[in-house]
């Protein structure tokens, strides 16, 4: 027992103030291996080095990024995914609006795979039934789903006629051109009358909009 005398002159016990023992954190260590050819790994590096979670967060950062803070430089699209940022998308031919230069409902930030002309083709004709299935939504009032929806797909639709057109033969393009024009032209109209939740002209543009999304369907077909 410690003995602490007071002021006063008067001796008080007091406790010992136990001991706890002493812990001693200990880290994992990490041994690095490595590949040569078809060979069996080979340890080429002996140092032992703590795994921290911040050294987690670097070594999966440049697992899923690799290079793509190196520079200005563009994407790097091999057809299917992108190792960047997304590179500002301009068609090829003349189906944007006259003029604006371009489509009021597009969305950014869309990227649309290289799938093949065929393949394309083919996700044009799903799209616009897709489309074509949205009358139910008109009086649900879901504008802003019904805007969205309107966008992303006819986005998509639109980078593929350009494709589709750039590789048509000779004697398509012009058709395509002009199926293509007609189309976005009304989902134009359809798009801005939703936006301003406008009912009799959604209904209006929409029934004419779903004539030619029959009619890009059987041109695809």
């Amino acid at each position: 027992m410690a003995r602490l005398a007071n002021l006063n002159g008067v001796s008080e016990a007091l406790p010992a103030i136990p001991k706890f023992p002493h812990f001693k954190r200990t880290q994992k260590k990490t041994t690095i291996l490595g590949f040569h050819g078809n060979n069996k790994p080979q340890e080429f590096q002996e140092q032992q080095m703590p795994t921290t979670r911040r050294m987690a967060i670097g070594l999966a950062s440049i697992a899923l990024f690799g290079n793509v803070g190196n520079g200005n430089s563009l994407a790097d699209d091999n057809g299917y995914w992108l190792n960047g940022p997304l590179p500002k998308r301009q068609v090829q031919n003349k189906i944007a609006n006259e003029e604006t230069g371009t489509r009021s409902f597009l969305k950014t930030g869309i990227f649309t795979a290289n799938i093949g002309t065929k393949s394309r083709a083919y996700r044009i004709k799903r799209l616009a039934f897709d489309l074509l299935a949205l009358e139910d939504l008109l009086h649900r009032n879901a504008w802003n789903f019904v805007r969205m929806y309107i966008r992303n797909k006819a986005s998509i639709m639109y980078y593929d006629f350009d494709e589709l057109i750039s590789n048509a033969q000779v004697d398509d393009k012009q058709p395509l051109t002009d199926l293509a024009n007609r189309l976005f032209d009304n989902v134009e109209k359809l798009e801005d009358a939703v936006r301003k939740h406008d009912l009799p002209r959604t209904e209006s543009c929409y029934q004419v909009t779903t004539g030619i999304l029959q009619e890009v369907r059987s041109r695809l077909a």
